[in-house]
């Protein structure tokens, strides 16, 4: 291709897949922008980052500073929802190349008078760009370069700061070069940090032997909110399907009066716009909705895309699922696992536009008809990659608060692509990660890599699916870390609520599975227990609200420690005005001494300046005054929550 410019860019950074996929922001963040860029020869270079909202005509831009080697960094703050475009512009700076070039020479005693009337040139050709002043001044330097009488004069301006701050003001940009032009995707603060409390509004209801309903749900909001919970998840709240319904503990035949799995949609009663008749009506799901964002909580809704065989889309859309020749519809597998009460779409229908169309109008029958701006989404690794970008993309068009945390437990690489793809949240590994080395390892990956642009993780110590065998000893010292690595590690987290709470820890033998689950009967839970891992972990979601340190993911170090068994890291929101230090030990048995290193250069501290640390938890506070300091934890309350004061 020809190209007449001598400027070169590349390995422009962020970027997805050379710009195939946006990266990700919310309100009030920073994007840090880095790019190679030099020329040919040794002319002064100069480039730029232009930025601008999807709505705004005119871009706006950021001079880049280098930093060696031919990098170049600068950063913009995005300040609105919706897309950003941005993109590298790079130039040689032909005024400043004159003026460096004529400073060299009048430093050699070489007489410049020909060098001067350039200077004049350059002056002249930017008169129309600047200002009053500045166009006075610059008048003044183009009659003093043009006549040799000023020459010492002429030699003054030539040099000066304010002709170098003038010419790097206003380039002229001869022959400029551009990268490709590069997206970015800006939520509301809600996309990075959120605190989930999931129950089954069925096993809501205060009276032993009876249904829960929308209705007792409304009354257990207050103690959600109690406990520092800003997201509410539920289960499918839709009809459960009758044919082939599951019995107590995925048995294959249901006995009388088995309630079957909430993820079974679609009965005589409706599909997936209508609600479980003995849950209640759409008007009181509307009411709960209402009432919990009075009280600071959003309702987040199962968008699961599969039907019961008794959905009404089975007999009045069969071509949106997969039959066999014998005439028997093929359902959910997950081998050994079989999910005969689940018919999975078939999304390779030839009337998927169709099929398209209606999902995309479920989703958007919750947020128009109940004002939902939440979805965990069932499976979606288990649909097309593209489905998702196309159905995200088309909500958020619409209703940009609209946020989708993707439930995948999968491989890498499709946890990612799902990510790319549109999706606010995901679940991650954390579940399994328990030595110090994997937290490490795996923290470090998720904030230090590429998948810091795109992929935003929500930690979950547990779910309904999941009773990792970490937790199957009910040991109260293993919750209390978990919850505190979770909710200090990622600013999303979330738990299974009274499951978790009360510390059930019966498995399936040989399984990370709940044996009893409630995804398969419903239980009815003292809601008035208040034990001592329910005060800390509202005592932690307090302090996650208290402190913009822990409202973001990815601005962490970790700290040595002498002690294997004790994890230690400092984290820091992007203005530094807050900064806190986390130590957990991750032994439920015994105490453990450790010594930790502090991050003096994070800090900004030199060696014996003191700083006082506060403990959050307790209320007492240290003045430390060495990098090393000692600390000792016991498996009652094995972490230190500091917040750091200077």
């Amino acid at each position: 291709m020809q190209n007449q410019t001598r400027i070169i860019i590349e390995n422009v950074s962020p970027q997805l897949d050379g710009g195939a996929f946006f990266i990700k922001r919310i309100v009030g963040q920073k994007v840090t922008v880095t790019a190679n860029v030099f020329s040919d020869g040794h002319d002064v270079v100069a480039c730029s980052v232009k930025f601008k909202h999807e709505k705004e005509k005119k871009w706006q831009e950021i001079r880049m500073v280098e930093t060696g080697n031919d990098e170049w960094i600068a950063e913009f703050k995005v300040d609105k929802q919706g897309f950003y475009s941005y993109f590298v512009e790079g130039w040689v700076d032909y005024a400043l190349n004159w003026q460096h070039g004529t400073q060299r020479k009048i430093e050699d005693n070489q007489y410049v008078k020909s060098e001067l009337l350039e200077g004049a040139e350059y002056c002249e050709a930017i008169l129309k760009e600047v200002s009053k002043e500045e166009k006075a001044y610059l008048t003044s330097a183009i009659k003093a370069f043009q006549d040799e009488k000023q020459y010492d004069k002429a030699v003054a301006i030539a040099l000066s700061a304010e002709l170098h701050h003038i010419f790097k003001q206003y380039p002229t940009r001869t022959l400029a070069n551009a990268s490709a032009e590069l997206k970015v995707y800006v939520d509301r603060k809600k996309a990075l940090f959120s605190t989930w409390y999931e129950f089954f509004p069925r096993s809501a209801s205060q009276e032993k032997g009876k249904h829960g309903t929308f209705k007792d749900c409304e009354k257990l909001l207050p103690r959600v909110a109690a406990m520092g919970f800003d997201t509410l998840y539920f289960p499918p709240i839709h009809p459960i399907g009758e044919v082939n319904r599951k019995g107590k503990n995925n048995a294959t035949n249901a006995q009388p009066g088995d309630v079957g799995s909430p993820w079974g949609i679609g009965s005589k009663h409706g599909g997936h716009k209508s609600t479980h008749p003995e849950l209640g009506t759409i008007d009181d799901f509307k009411s709960l909705v209402k009432t919990a964002k009075k009280l600071n909580i959003e309702v987040a809704m199962d968008y699961a895309l599969q039907a019961a065989p008794d959905h009404p889309y089975v007999k009045d859309f069969p071509q949106w699922f997969k039959w066999r020749p014998d005439g028997t519809v093929q359902y959910a597998e997950n081998p050994p696992k079989k999910y005969q009460d689940i018919q999975p779409i078939y999304f390779e229908s030839g009337d998927w536009k169709n099929l398209w169309k209606e999902l995309l109008d479920v989703a958007l029958f919750w947020v128009e008809e109940c004002d939902i701006r939440v979805f965990r989404v069932d499976n979606p690794h288990t649909k097309p990659f593209y489905f998702w970008g196309w159905l995200i993309a088309e909500v958020k068009k619409k209703h940009p608060d609209v946020l989708f945390l993707a439930e995948a437990f999968t491989r890498p690489k499709i946890m990612h692509e799902l990510a790319k793809q549109g999706f606010t949240q995901s679940y991650t590994y954390f579940t399994w990660r328990n030595t110090k080395a994997e937290l490490i390892e795996y923290v470090e990956e998720l904030s230090k890599t590429e998948q810091k642009e795109f992929f935003r993780p929500n930690f979950w110590p547990n779910t309904p699916d999941i009773l990792p065998y970490a937790l199957q000893s009910g040991h109260e010292s293993v919750y209390l870390h978990k919850y505190f690595l979770a909710a200090t590690l990622s600013s999303s987290i979330g738990i299974y609520g009274p499951v978790y709470e009360y510390m059930i820890s019966e498995a399936m033998p040989g399984k990370e599975e709940y044996h009893n689950s409630e995804k398969y009967e419903f239980y009815n839970w003292d809601w008035s227990v208040q034990n001592k891992l329910i005060t800390v972990i509202s005592r932690l979601n307090k302090i996650r609200h208290e402190q913009p340190s822990l409202q973001q993911t990815n601005n962490i170090q970790f700290c040595a420690t002498d002690n294997d068994q004790v994890l230690a890291y400092y984290k820091y929101d992007d203005d530094k005005l807050d900064e806190t230090l986390m130590i957990c030990s991750i032994d439920p048995y015994y105490a453990k001494q450790a010594w930790v290193q502090l991050p003096l250069q994070a800090l900004g501290v030199h060696p014996g300046q003191p700083i006082k640390v506060i403990e959050l938890i307790t209320g007492n506070s240290y003045i430390w005054d060495k990098e090393w300091n000692f600390v000792e934890l016991n498996p009652a309350l094995p972490f230190h929550l500091f917040k750091i004061v200077k």
